[in-house]
């Protein structure tokens, strides 16, 4: 569904909440998923600028994410206050990690049955992080999991004797860069700040502590399981969280209805993969048998477009996209091509809204005795 399309559910939407909608999705397409990222930052201010008026009565933010950067949840919500009296997250799928931590900035959540949220708990990456043999890219440290595997030495196992714990430590060490696991201890902090600042933009420290404090330790560590899901009465009765209760069927519906179109545009419910694409491309040698693989000649390539991210309201549409070729180079042991991929051009596009239909004017009236 093109961007003129989706427009008229998006103002359906404002209709219903009497407030400005917009659209923040990354993709969450299997292996073709993307984060939320810093440069959304920008663009979303650009599209806040938009808005007919500063600050709005209630500006609500469509949202649809994985996660991404710890930073961009506290960044955008700080633009949001500068442009709106009040704040909703309208969640009609998955919204984890990064953009859970943006729907507590908000002062309503409204969240579709369909919907799901996640621990804060954040996996870091950088240079001192392993490298997985197969790969050969960097894994992925879940700050829960180095927590537990000390829990797991001291709880589980007995283990309290001094010598003992240093020694766990160490073998801990011989895997994981000790630079590594300083920075995992640097996450836990801020992921834990960052939440309670975007809590403090609409509760008051002085009367919520200790709503804010359990909100935060249960998002952060008591849930145990980096992906495990949210659902609206879990969020509502166990987290206090400020859900939406009793969201009417009109709402529901056209927040689905607007996810749904999303989806196709993200193609979300494709697996994104490039070698399925080369052999639906490449020509087939006439005498192939069955269950024989064929042989794709090195030089053949194919070029594959992907939107990875989109910000939308009824002013205006941008998308992130990445358009990449991904060209045969030989075969492996087996006879399976191997492809190299070049990225070709990526960046975000921009679509004004079209502007609405002139009214017709009214005919003016003949007057008595004209020819």
């Amino acid at each position: 569904m093109a961007y003129d399309d989706r427009l008229s559910i998006i103002k359906e939407i404002e209709g219903l909440r009497e407030s400005k909608v917009i659209c923040y999705l990354t993709s969450v397409r299997p292996n073709g998923g993307a984060q939320m990222a810093e440069d959304a930052v920008r663009v979303m201010f650009d599209h806040l600028l938009l808005l007919p008026e500063r600050p709005v009565k209630k500006l609500d933010i469509f949202l649809c994410s994985n996660g991404g950067s710890g930073v961009v949840p506290w960044r955008l919500v700080s633009l949001f206050r500068e442009f709106a009296e009040k704040i909703g997250v309208l969640i009609p799928y998955r919204a984890y990690s990064a953009a859970t931590m943006l729907a507590l900035g908000a002062d309503e959540i409204v969240m579709h049955p369909f919907a799901e949220m996640g621990p804060i708990d954040p996996t870091v990456s950088n240079d001192f992080n392993p490298v997985d043999p197969q790969t050969q890219q960097r894994v992925g440290i879940s700050v829960e999991d180095v927590k537990a595997y000390v829990g797991f030495i001291k709880d589980t196992v007995g283990i309290r004797h001094e010598d003992e714990l240093v020694k766990a430590i160490e073998i801990l060490a011989q895997r994981v860069h000790p630079l590594a696991l300083g920075n995992v201890e640097r996450f836990i902090s801020q992921s834990r700040m960052i939440a309670r600042k975007i809590l403090l933009t609409h509760m008051s420290e002085e009367t919520s502590k200790h709503e804010i404090d359990e909100t935060i330790e249960t998002l952060a560590s008591k849930l145990y399981f980096h992906g495990h899901p949210i659902n609206r009465k879990e969020a509502l009765v166990e987290l206090g969280l400020k859900v939406a209760e009793n969201v009417p069927p009109a709402l529901e519906t056209a927040i689905w209805k607007l996810y749904l179109e999303f989806e196709k545009d993200l193609k979300n419910n494709e697996v994104f993969d490039p070698l399925a694409e080369i052999f639906n491309q490449a020509p087939m040698p006439a005498n192939l048998q069955p269950g024989q693989l064929a042989i794709i000649p090195p030089g053949f390539n194919t070029t594959i477009e992907n939107k990875l991210a989109v910000i939308e309201s009824a002013r205006q549409s941008s998308t992130f996209g990445i358009k990449r070729r991904f060209v045969v180079v030989g075969a492996g042991a087996q006879g399976e091509p191997l492809i190299r991929s070049e990225t070709l051009a990526q960046g975000w596009q921009h679509i004004q809204a079209p502007a609405p239909a002139p009214s017709a004017k009214p005919k003016p009236k003949a007057r008595r005795g004209a020819p």
